[in-house]
């Protein structure tokens, strides 16, 4: 059985191969590029790992799936966290592995924010359907949020608010 672990500095050889291959096969997914990720040094991404809460799905020795999320910077943000980095292996979509990493973010962040945000690509079709699933509510839309090999990407603002508010009118 795949278990949901939050991964650690120790984790940080899997965590870099699983995060190039989400980057390689789904570049307009991410903000960034294979590229760029494929020169950092693997301390970079143990910082990421130390840095930020990153939960992975593991079955056996394999990540199948990874899914961040991080506290906005500066105490006027520090309310806020983001969903960032979700990836499932092709192999493991359709095993509600994706909804149990984002539902392991979500129990994270509802200890440390009052709301939790991601964007998606717009063309996310699967991935908009759970967010919404889970609560999260589309806000707005970034158009030409990204431009990769030519390409623009609108990008769709969702948000989850633990309080009693919603996105569109937070409590106060």
């Amino acid at each position: 059985m795949t278990e949901i672990i939050r991964l650690t500095p120790d984790d940080v050889a899997r965590y870099r191969d699983i995060r190039l291959e989400a980057l390689r096969t789904e570049p307009d997914a991410f903000g960034s590029t294979f590229e760029t990720e494929a020169e950092y040094p693997l301390a970079a991404f143990a910082s990421r790992l130390a840095e930020c809460a990153v939960f992975g799905a593991v079955n056996g020795d394999e990540l199948a799936g990874v899914a961040g999320f991080y506290v906005q910077a500066g105490p006027k943000h520090a309310h806020k966290g983001v969903l960032w980095g979700m990836f499932v292996r092709p192999a493991y979509r359709d095993t509600r592995l994706g909804r149990r990493l984002v539902e392991a973010v979500i129990e994270h962040a509802r200890q440390h924010v009052e709301l939790l945000q991601l964007t998606v690509i717009a063309d996310n079709v699967a991935a908009r359907r759970l967010y919404q699933r889970l609560g999260f509510v589309e806000y707005g839309i970034e158009r030409d949020a990204a431009k990769y090999r030519g390409r623009y990407h609108d990008d769709v603002l969702m948000a989850l608010a633990f309080k009693t508010g919603t996105p569109e009118e937070p409590t106060r």
